[in-house]
């Protein structure tokens, strides 16, 4: 799978959110915003990394940087995860996971030997114009949010 890099266009998509509704990339064109892909909602990593960008909501919109994430989970899980945590951000269902696969962030995992292919955690910062300012693959939950702010820090 292809790894996206800074200066590459972000690849455009159309993903139902977790209230039914369809959201595109397109909808934040002029608009900074940080896209993170995470494996499975309400599990530990996937918790904390969420919680942490909500947590961080508001350094984020001083940024100018909206936040989007996506994992394959359906609008209705994700929905229950957004309420059980307030995240109050988009949160994209990728069933298909063919998102994941544009953006590089589907492949190979491995647990206690067992190979599987499931979601990269990984974060990507988009200029206004659909580039790609950095992409974060394998960030960890935790780093998340400083990945991104220091990217998008050196926006100005």
């Amino acid at each position: 799978m292809a790894q996206l890099s800074a200066g590459d266009k972000a690849p455009a998509f159309t993903l139902v959110d977790q209230h039914g509704e369809k959201t595109k990339l397109s909808d934040f064109k002029g608009r900074r915003v940080v896209v993170y892909f995470y494996p499975k909602a309400d599990t530990p990593g996937c918790t904390a990394q969420s919680c942490d960008l909500r947590d961080h909501r508001k350094d984020l919109t001083k940024l100018g940087a909206a936040v989007v994430g996506i994992s394959p989970d359906s609008p209705e899980r994700q929905d229950k995860f957004d309420k059980k945590f307030k995240l109050g951000f988009p949160l994209l269902a990728d069933e298909d996971h063919a998102v994941a696969e544009r953006f590089g962030v589907w492949g190979e995992k491995s647990m206690y030997g067992r190979k599987y292919f499931g979601i990269i955690r990984s974060a990507f910062v988009i200029d206004e114009k659909g580039k790609i300012v950095d992409a974060f693959y394998k960030v960890s939950p935790k780093a998340t949010f400083g990945r991104v702010e220091g990217a998008l820090k050196a926006l100005g």
